[in-house]
């Protein structure tokens, strides 16, 4: 029985190893959340079980739970790259099917059609606004801005203020909103289950989207020309990388420890 509750110590510490790794490889990634592994005991045991005299059969993993405290911030002066002060996720829908996807890395860019996308590709979310920048609706659309004004000049810049509202400059001087970005938030977030590239879809454990606008309720401001680091720590990251480290061997040692004790046993019965 000893060996194979230190195989699943062994396997325990493998899993931790790997979200460890997983952490320090995404220690440069803009808008990454790092995860811890929680792990629980196993007890064998019946009614009639002295309970002073449970020793339990190892270990295994409960969950791997993600960190979504606010990373660092990069000041970039790039117009387009967005970071939310607080809580709250932008929204991104995928070309093809429409799906949302929700990330935190907020480098966005302007295409030639006038659409903001994200590095893939995929359609930033937003509210439409009257002439003040005040949202008319509260289901958010892809946004999309109007490269020419009502008196034909072109597009000559891009802003986007602390409450998400994009204004659009135009060559002939004028500006006016055009969007509003769109934050979601949910109820239990680390309940999202990750789909690589920064970005999460909801489960039935983090609950459905609610959509607001930056700066109200729960829902941070936006700050422009700055994009969110990863939160990952890596002095933490290395001590607990040397903690794992310990444990597989340790592991590893009482799998040895009990070979050695059980030659032994067979070794008498031989004599």
């Amino acid at each position: 029985m000893s060996f194979f509750t230190s195989l699943s110590g062994l396997k325990n510490a493998e899993t931790d190893l790997r979200v460890i790794a997983n952490n320090i490889a995404n220690a440069e990634t803009v808008g990454f959340k790092k995860s811890s592994a929680q792990f629980s005991d196993l007890v064998a045991k019946g009614l009639s079980t002295d309970p002073r005299r449970t020793a339990g059969i190892g270990a295994t993993v409960s969950a791997i739970t993600q960190d979504f405290a606010l990373g660092p911030l990069e000041q970039t002066g790039r117009s387009l790259d967005l970071v939310i002060d607080g809580d709250g996720f932008f929204a991104l829908a995928n070309p093809l099917s429409g799906d949302l996807s929700f990330t935190r890395n907020g480098n966005f860019r302007l295409l030639a059609d006038g659409s903001l996308q994200d590095a893939t590709g995929d359609f930033v979310q937003g509210f439409p606004v009257d002439a003040t920048g005040t949202p008319t609706s509260t289901v958010p659309g892809n946004l999309a801005l109007p490269l020419t004004n009502a008196a034909g000049s072109p597009l000559a810049n891009v802003t986007i203020d602390a409450r998400g509202v994009v204004n659009a400059a135009y060559s002939d001087g004028s500006t006016q909103p055009v969007g509003q970005i769109a934050l979601a938030s949910f109820a239990a977030p680390t309940g999202l289950r990750a789909i690589g590239q920064t970005k999460w879809k909801p489960s039935a454990e983090s609950g459905a989207p609610a959509f607001g606008s930056p700066g109200q309720g729960n829902y941070g401001g936006i700050l422009s020309g700055a994009l969110e680091r990863s939160n990952v720590e890596l002095s933490e990251e290395m001590v607990a990388l040397l903690t794992a480290q310990r444990n597989f061997q340790a592991n590893a040692r009482a799998i040895d420890t009990a070979t050695v004790i059980t030659q032994a046993a067979i070794n008498l019965r031989q004599q």
